[in-house]
């Protein structure tokens, strides 16, 4: 089975080296749509795939960090990415160009590995992050599934590449969380006590 949480944020960017004039050489921005798509054959003890509730936490304080924040490509011009931290406090870089299509494949990354170190509490079972679709327009969308994020020939994206600015992580119910990501350490769900026996 599968279930979807749309998240929204805000976001200015460049991506370099595309077909499109405007898009290649001005900062523009975007009004993203970013789904989450988890997969599970099995429910958990509330006959859910995964509480959405629990979605609220750790996933969607990373997407929310790039609510009105500039990305950039790390491979960038260095004068470019200057001022990009000198004139915004909210800021990532990202390991490749900050395309639709590597947004999604980053999402993927970042969201995988959340969900691989949370404990689940509540008799999740075989929760997996089936794909992510980050909706640039409204008619246009990249879609990444697992192959699409470990393929090195899209570029290779590692947690420790993506940097999240001092002000983005501030903002976080807790602000080391990406530290404790990158670090492998364990997030815990909140304990449910049962009130029916399944």
């Amino acid at each position: 089975m599968l279930i979807r949480k749309l998240f929204k944020f805000e976001n200015a960017h460049i991506v370099r080296n595309c077909s499109s004039e405007r898009c290649r050489s001005s900062i523009h921005g975007h009004s993203y749509r970013v789904e989450v798509l988890l997969e599970a054959n099995a429910l958990d003890h509330g006959q859910m795939v995964y509480d959405f509730g629990l979605m609220k936490g750790t996933i969607r304080d990373v997407i929310d960090a790039f609510d009105h924040a500039v990305c950039f490509w790390d491979k960038d011009d260095a004068e470019y990415i200057r001022l990009c931290k000198q004139f915004s406090t909210r800021w990532i870089a990202m390991p490749v160009s900050p395309s639709a299509e590597q947004f999604a494949r980053m999402f993927f990354v970042i969201i995988d590995a959340l969900l691989q170190q949370t404990v689940m509490a509540n008799g999740e079972a075989d929760v997996t992050l089936h794909s992510i679709i980050a909706h640039e327009t409204d008619t246009g969308y990249a879609q990444a599934f697992r192959a699409d994020a470990v393929n090195e020939r899209m570029g290779i994206i590692r947690l420790e590449d993506v940097v999240f600015s001092e002000q983005c992580q501030a903002e976080w119910k807790d602000p080391e969380m990406y530290k404790k990501l990158l670090d492998g350490r364990r997030f815990i769900n909140p304990a449910v006590p049962r009130q029916v026996e399944i």
